[in-house]
């Protein structure tokens, strides 16, 4: 059975959130330290943690950054905010999805079994082009000699890209890999995620032509 740990300070909508969760066949766990939410999440080791961008005492934000430091645990923030720049956010610093409430019930169970299918199915190999080697038993890229850690969103970016080199792959089919729909996802929340493989890839020393936008048509290495 799937564990997911929920980082909710609104204590009527976290039962109600773990009450949906355990209907659907996941066990839940609430956080009550929201001080050291990451630290709570890594200990718990859970399939996935639903994190709350403003709790007492911390945010969102930094719950994201502080548990990249320690776990690869895939985090779904759940937000009353409809800010860009807090989706952005919450991207950069390692939030894989981002949903705002209120939400339905049915599309946060799609997103919740769309980032374990996605954590659950990464192969154990690795795929090259052009001196950049992604290892996706480890979960990093490599090149001359360097190593960066990956998320799991940006490891499968560059599969897909990867797998199909010199061919122009869709943002809507970067979508559908990614969140397996293209339906509930904010075409901005992919543009984050590029970005954050440029980052990734920079922080190499990979030429910054190693991934290409093509404007209208979508993306290729």
């Amino acid at each position: 059975m799937p564990k997911i740990c929920i980082v909710e300070d609104d204590a009527l909508l976290c039962q109600e959130l773990g009450h949906l969760l355990e209907l659907n066949g996941y066990e839940s766990s609430a956080c009550d330290d929201f001080a050291h939410a990451a630290e709570w999440i890594a200990r718990q080791d859970p399939d996935l943690a639903i994190v709350d961008l403003k709790v007492p005492g911390n945010d969102g934000h930094s719950i994201c950054r502080d548990l990249r430091k320690r776990a690869m645990t895939p985090v779904l923030v759940l937000t009353s905010s409809e800010s860009e720049f807090d989706e952005v956010m919450s991207m950069n610093l390692g939030a894989d999805d981002y949903l705002t409430k209120p939400y339905r019930p049915a599309v946060l169970l799609a997103h919740v079994q769309a980032l374990l299918r996605r954590a659950s199915a990464v192969p154990s190999r690795t795929i090259s082009h052009r001196g950049v080697t992604l290892d996706l038993g480890s979960g990093c890229a490599l090149y001359q000699g360097k190593s960066v850690e990956l998320s799991r969103n940006e490891q499968r970016i560059l599969d897909v890209l990867m797998s199909s080199p010199g061919v122009i792959v869709t943002r809507q089919e970067l979508m559908c890999e990614l969140w397996d729909s293209d339906a509930f996802i904010d075409d901005n929340t992919l543009t984050v995620n590029i970005n954050r493989v440029r980052k990734a890839l920079a922080s190499l020393g990979v030429p910054e032509g190693f991934l290409v936008t093509k404007r209208g048509q979508g993306y290729l290495v």
